[in-house]
């Protein structure tokens, strides 16, 4: 992309506002990690918004198997739903605020990484909190379910920001071994090496893990995930340093969305098959064949600088994404005119064609590679999937020996991204009174790739190894984005309360580049208008209690998956906008802990597209057609509450309630104003238990998820459903010599194996997950 006057601003103020420094959110003088984990409550900051933070409870009811987004499925008005218990496909995770979706089609809450941002949380090119960061390295996840902090780095925030953070290195060197095992053939080994302090007032920390599983329907994938990470903290002068690095591959089998007929036909079932049966038709739904592969590498290097008045900060980071999606198509695409009597070239290995359309699709050839047609007046005798096919992908329509052909369809994508923040703070006092006047600048960009080609089964009778080399590259194209916020805060501290009033506003530039075809470009920027906050923090009679209120206006950039489809109306598409309200109590004392919030959100503009899978089959041949259109809005408003309360010194109560009412409006014939989200619950409630004495320790958690509606028409209705996890461990202190504590832990998510449907995305749904087990075993050296 060009550089624009806007790159050379950024830079420049950049430069200004930290040319020696990058922020740092640690001190290399805190406690180990193990004691910062204990101190993690789950009422959040004394702010003006609702937020909250995940306790040390909430990491003991999931298993180190689990991805780190499961743990903060308990807060209030959040609901997290993967494929399965262990988190390992990104095609099946959606998380649902305050009736705004992070899922397959939309993406309308921010995610952020020790404060950066996470590079959009999309399936094709973006990635999750569970990219980055190992569940062994969760420090906790701050979550502001609505207005949030003015600073926060993400263009998608319009329901809220989770910002997960890493542990810190402890100041004593020792190791940490972790082994798991569980349901579904599920294994995971991790180890952390802990340095001390390996100069002065420096100390970090570097782990590797590697896990794999297989599904729970079939029993057929082979996930494998593997991970590398370090991180280090330093004080030099008065200078804190903060560097972190991560390095992710993975490879996912996918879960399949169904319809409510299909689960209340067979809940046990996506309708994904285990083994291959060498009729292609049939063979598209193989659960090998519906696969992610995703590798990540990220870092960024921090630092704060700090006098009695002042404040600067920055930091630098660095994201490479790289991977594909893979799908079976039951046919081979002709897309190279042969001539007569001349066989099918896409057979032929070596034979690429690059661009194009199809000309037609190839079922079944004879040995010499010529198409053969079905039978006159065969009648398929193939009833799954997708209601059944047509004769030509039915081999008792053909003459014997006929070979069916197939194809491997990969879409590639490809993301580099580099990116600074720089802040500052200014604190002076009027009449008195503490001021703080903070601004700063987030500037990132960014150049995905994406590409999409079609390779051979080699012999679609036998299996679904394919051809390395394509017969067709549909389609290549680059998506350049620049990305530039700025923003400016005064708060005053007037002792009885504390005021502040903000401005921030969002630069994005978006271009795609056609590889195959130079004059198919667009250019679009989706710059913000100035985007007012606000907020009171009142300090109430009562010690330990206040009463909060904010307002904000909230911005989630048209990303560049709008560019991929050459239906999209450039100009008529805007940007989706959100104001939100927040009116609430906090109280925090010792040993009870509670929150109260009542919101209201106004969402303008909503983006949809219609994803080209669904329960009644796959178009593999849409490329990039299709539209995004904006559908008019949402409007939700209700009702947060959660409470902590320390019984005993070894028994704590938690719950949380949810009441949430979110409707579309200035809908349209797909979206019919007035009616609910989909996917968005009316009421959730949570209550746990945890209980430790002396080395031993147990605990259960109940969440009660309402009903959801599948489909934006409101006819199909995703049954509420109540699922208990429950854990139990033992802590041994120096069992051997050598070994500083062994801890024992044992899992069950799911005690009670309810069967109900998870995640909804694209108006259909995927089942959830069900009872699921897993041991692990941590020794500390």
């Amino acid at each position: 992309m060009k550089k624009t006057a806007k790159t050379h601003l950024a830079l420049c103020v950049a430069m200004a506002i930290g040319s020696q420094s990058f922020i740092s959110f640690a001190n290399a003088q805190e406690a180990p990690n193990d004691a910062a984990i204990e101190e993690i409550t789950v009422v959040g900051k004394s702010v003006s918004y609702a937020n909250n933070q995940t306790s040390d409870e909430m990491v003991k009811q999931q298993s180190s198997l689990t991805s780190a987004l499961a743990v903060i499925d308990n807060l209030p008005g959040v609901l997290i739903n993967e494929g399965d218990t262990f988190g390992s496909d990104d095609w099946s995770t959606t998380v649902s605020i305050r009736g705004f979706q992070l899922s397959l089609d939309e993406q309308q809450i921010g995610i952020t990484i020790d404060g950066i941002a996470n590079g959009n949380s999309n399936y094709g090119g973006g990635a999750k909190a569970n990219r980055y960061i190992d569940t062994e390295n969760l420090a906790k996840v701050e979550v502001s379910q609505g207005t949030g902090d003015i600073a926060s780095r993400s263009n998608e925030a319009l329901g809220g920001t989770l910002n997960f953070t890493t542990v810190d290195p402890g100041v004593e060197e020792s190791m940490l071994i972790s082994i798991s095992g569980g349901s579904f053939d599920a294994q995971k080994y991790f180890l952390r090496y802990e340095t001390g302090e390996i100069a002065p007032d420096t100390y970090a920390w570097v782990s590797v893990s590697s896990s794999e599983n297989t599904d729970w329907i079939t029993q057929t994938a082979e996930n494998e995930h593997d991970h590398l990470a370090g991180k280090f903290i330093s004080m030099i002068n008065n200078v804190e340093i903060e560097g972190y690095f991560s390095w992710d591959d993975v490879h996912e089998a996918n879960y399949q969305r169904i319809s409510l007929d299909q689960f209340e036909q067979n809940p046990d079932s996506d309708r994904l098959n285990g083994q291959w049966t060498g009729i292609p038709y049939v063979d598209q739904v193989h659960r090998q064949g519906w696969a992610t592969l995703r590798e990540n590498l990220f870092a960024y290097l921090k630092a704060d600088y700090a006098t009695d008045n002042f404040e600067v900060s920055g930091n630098v980071y660095y994201h490479d994404n790289e991977g594909r999606g893979d799908w079976v198509p039951p046919y081979v695409v002709d897309v190279r005119a042969d001539g007569d009597g001349v066989a099918h070239s896409e057979l032929v290995s070596g034979n690429t064609v690059y661009g194009g359309s199809a000309l037609g699709q190839l079922y079944y050839v004879d040995s010499s590679g010529f198409a053969l047609s079905p039978t006159d007046g065969c009648t398929s005798s193939i009833t799954a999937p997708y209601g059944g096919a047509g004769p030509e992908y039915d081999p008792t329509c053909y003459a014997q020996g006929a070979v069916p052909v197939g194809s491997y369809r990969h879409t590639h994508y490809q993301k580099e991204r580099f990116g600074f923040d720089a802040d500052f703070a200014w604190y002076t006092q009027i009449n008195d009174m503490d001021n703080t006047l903070r601004g700063g600048i987030w500037y990132e960009d960014y150049n995905r790739e994406e590409s999409r080609d079609w390779h051979k089964i080699i012999d679609s009778r036998s299996g679904v190894e394919f051809d390395h080399t394509p017969y067709w590259v549909q389609y290549s194209r680059e998506f350049p984005v620049e990305t530039m916020m700025l923003y400016a805060e005064d708060e005053l501290d007037m002792g009885w309360a504390s005021v502040r009033l903000g401005v921030k506003r969002f630069y994005v530039d978006l271009e795609r580049q056609d590889n195959f075809d130079e004059n198919n470009t667009a250019e679009m920027n989706s710059d913000s208008d100035t985007l007012f906050s606000g907020g009171i923090v009142v300090q109430m009679p009562i010690d330990g209690l206040e009463a909060f209120a904010g307002y904000a206006e909230n911005f989630a950039a048209i990303k560049d998956t709008v560019l991929e489809r050459d239906a999209s109306t450039l100009t008529q598409v805007e940007p989706e906008t959100a104001e939100n309200v927040d009116l609430g109590l906090r109280y925090v004392s010792a040993d009870f802990n509670a929150s109260l919030t009542y919101y209201n959100i106004k969402f303008d503009n909503r983006l949809t597209f219609i994803a080209p899978d669904s329960p009644d089959g796959i178009d593999f041949l849409i490329g990039t057609n299709g539209s995004y259109v904006n559908v008019g809005g949402i409007e939700s408003s209700g009702f947060e509450a959660s409470l902590s309360f320390n019984v005993t010194d070894s028994l704590a109560l938690y719950g949380s309630f949810t009441y949430n009412d979110s409707e579309y409006t200035d809908g349209s014939i797909d979206f019919p104003e007035g009616n609910t989200v989909f996917g968005s619950p009316e009421n959730m409630a949570v209550v746990s238990a945890d209980w430790t004495r002396g080395n031993y320790f147990i605990g259960a958690s109940t969440k009660w998820v309402d009903d959801r509606f599948i489909d934006a028409a409101n006819t199909q209705v995703a049954e509420a459903y109540l699922v208990t996890d429950f854990y139990a461990g033992v802590s041994l202190d120096a069992p051997v010599q050598g070994i500083e504590s062994i801890d024992l832990r044992f899992t069950v998510n799911n005690m009670f194996d309810e069967s109900y449907l998870g995640g909804i995305a694209g108006q259909s749904a995927w089942i959830g997950a069900p009872r699921t087990a897993a041991f692990n075993a941590q020794a500390r050296f």
